[in-house]
């Protein structure tokens, strides 16, 4: 639907196992013979790296790619091919990203290894292409989960996680029930979409609370206790008053998403606007507007252009010195400039 716009080198430890002679000679109180012994050579101990060592800078912009239907034959700028999906995820796994959901990423719960890059993958609409379960209750081929964990399958340290931000009878090949629960089953996030996917611009207050509200209650009830938390607003279009995207009757978000055409700032860094968290269209190098598409962002950011590479402790944000203004005043006693 038309909007207005790894493998990772995991770090272990090789223990080697020496065993010692054994030795028969009685003891000298003439007791038994000393039972036999065996000494194990520690495993060298390596220290985890610094900050400095892996470039860390958890101020640095991160990639929340917004994706939609996945077939053979495209019709719009916003479907993908399938083999186009699978190769932009073996793009981010060979250059180190590692998948968040966006419900960890806009609370600042970024657990990644040291060196990493996170990246937000996030699906609008619910379509079939995306969650389709077969007889067995395995994912059909070709669809979204069913690729991202052959990625994962393929690169371990690439986790299989994503946000599906979901419409009123969402995925209607399997039913809303059975995939929303494999969803959160399987460690996804199931976020709101509103309940029939309507302009929340063109709605007076009122109304847009009833849209939001409305996506809110049919993932309630078709998977009770999921916990939701985002909100991706259709068409990009954001409701007047804003803060009307937040909070309402039956719901209250951590964030909301736009489509927008740029990478997010850090959720530590003061620009950060949890109300409004852009988006990047997934594309090819020469599709429409590839400017502000995920392979030209994710061009400039492999260049240096201020990516997010996280120190490894999800307790601390490390930056270098020089971006120190750049911290959130929230996340000061978190701080490890370097």
């Amino acid at each position: 639907m038309r909007h207005p716009l790894v493998p990772l080198g995991a770090l272990a430890g090789a223990a080697v196992l020496l065993a010692t002679g054994c030795s028969t000679a009685p003891s000298p109180a003439g007791g038994q013979p000393p039972a036999a012994a065996s000494r194990a050579a520690a495993a060298p101990v390596v220290a985890p790296k610094s900050p400095a060592e892996v470039g860390a800078n958890e101020l640095g912009q991160v990639p929340v790619l917004m994706y939609h239907q996945l077939t053979e034959k495209p019709a719009s700028v916003y479907d993908r091919t399938p083999a186009d999906f699978r190769a932009e995820l073996e793009r981010l796994a060979r250059e180190d990203y590692v998948p968040v959901t966006a419900r960890d990423f806009q609370t600042g719960r970024i657990d990644i290894p040291a060196g990493t890059h996170p990246v937000v993958l996030t699906f609008d609409d619910s379509t079939n292409s995306q969650v389709r379960l077969g007889a067995d209750g395995a994912p059909a081929p070709d669809t979204a989960v069913a690729i991202l964990a052959e990625t994962a399958k393929k690169h371990p340290a690439f986790k299989p996680v994503a946000t599906f931000f979901v419409n009123a009878d969402a995925f209607s090949a399997t039913g809303s029930a059975k995939a929303l629960t494999w969803l959160k089953d399987h460690g996804y996030e199931v976020a709101n979409h509103t309940g029939r996917h309507e302009n929340l611009r063109s709605l007076d207050r009122a109304g847009a609370e009833r849209a939001i509200s409305a996506g809110q209650q049919a993932i309630e009830r078709a998977a009770p206790g999921t916990r939701v938390t985002s909100l991706a607003l259709p068409f990009g279009a954001m409701p007047e008053p804003a803060g009307t995207a937040v909070r309402g009757t039956g719901y209250h978000y951590d964030g909301v998403y736009l489509v927008g055409a740029n990478p997010s700032v850090s959720p530590f860094a003061k620009g950060f606007t949890p109300g409004a968290i852009p988006r990047i269209r997934s594309a090819g190098p020469k599709d429409e507007d590839a400017e502000f598409g995920s392979s030209r962002w994710l061009d400039k950011l492999a260049a240096g252009h201020s990516r997010y590479v996280s120190d490894g402790d999800p307790a601390t944000v490390a930056f270098p010195r020089a971006a120190r203004n750049e911290l959130a005043q929230a996340f000061a006693q978190r701080a490890r400039p370097y």
